[in-house]
């Protein structure tokens, strides 16, 4: 948060906040960020993942329920918290960005983002015209998420995170392509799909993933692009992080749920199968 000054009633000299977006700054410093993944349709599993530290929300618009009306209601309920929201939506395309930006949004991570097409088409999606996007102009939702005294175009320009996915095997023989594209802030490589769209399924330590892995990485650091990829426990975050990894996306807020319940009821004598089936 930095000080804007701006004159008030009478000359008087007031500070009001301008907002600068914790998430870009400090992958530009080459720091990692972590978010929470929120799957659920629920403003208050949205606020309380926003209150806990964690860095931003990623809120689950193609592997989930969520739809815009309760995505707008969970990004309202972030204002004076920690995190920051975004959204994966479904498909890269130029309305899907408009739509979750224009909601408040402050960052789009596009899914199979495979050509250096699509990743101008991510890039452009996201930025007015004046940076030579293609967003249109329609920000009074998303104003009232971030009231920005110098104007939220120009203030969106700067602090909208643009984020395409890497999670096909042809994305990866145009990776050098894909990195270079101006307006781009993070690859994040959706290492399930990937290792799928490579022949091993589920298979990240064999060579092939691994290798694939490692190029995306390479084109990261050689085009000053941050990498992303999931985290699943602390130990493989911090194995990520000495990777390289700067945006780490960590696991659901179905999973958090379980992952807390099952210590808790196998110490009262239970236990919690995921592989049990309802008996409706």
């Amino acid at each position: 948060m930095k000080l804007l000054c701006v004159i008030g009633v009478a000359g008087v000299v007031l500070a009001q906040p301008s907002y600068e977006n914790p998430v870009k700054k400090l992958l530009k410093e080459g720091k990692p960020v972590i978010g929470a993944t929120i799957s659920m349709p629920s403003v208050e599993a949205s606020t309380l993942a926003a209150s806990l530290g964690f860095d931003f929300l990623w809120i689950e618009m193609e592997h989930s329920p969520i739809g815009l009306e309760t995505a707008r209601n969970m990004i309202l309920a972030t204002r004076g918290l920690k995190a920051v929201p975004f959204i994966r939506v479904p498909v890269n395309e130029l309305w899907t960005a408009k739509r979750a930006l224009d909601i408040g949004a402050l960052g789009v991570i596009f899914p199979f983002t495979s050509t250096p097409e699509l990743a101008r088409q991510a890039a452009a999606a996201t930025h007015y015209p004046s940076a030579k996007g293609r967003r249109g102009f329609g920000p009074r939702l998303a104003e009232m998420r971030w009231p920005i005294p110098e104007g939220y175009a120009e203030f969106a320009n700067e602090n909208v995170l643009t984020v395409i996915i890497i999670e096909e095997g042809r994305a990866v023989e145009r990776i050098d392509e894909i990195a270079q594209t101006p307006g781009i802030d993070v690859m994040f490589i959706g290492t399930s799909d990937l290792s799928y769209s490579l022949g091993h399924g589920g298979q990240m330590a064999h060579p092939v993933v691994r290798g694939a892995i490692d190029k995306v990485l390479a084109a990261g650091r050689k085009y000053k692009v941050p990498v992303g990829r999931p985290i699943r426990s602390p130990e493989d975050a911090r194995a990520a992080i000495k990777d390289g990894f700067l945006f780490l996306q960590g696991v659901a807020d179905v999973v958090m749920m379980t992952n807390g319940a099952k210590p808790f009821l196998d110490e009262l004598g239970k236990t919690i199968d995921p592989k049990t089936k309802s008996t409706y």
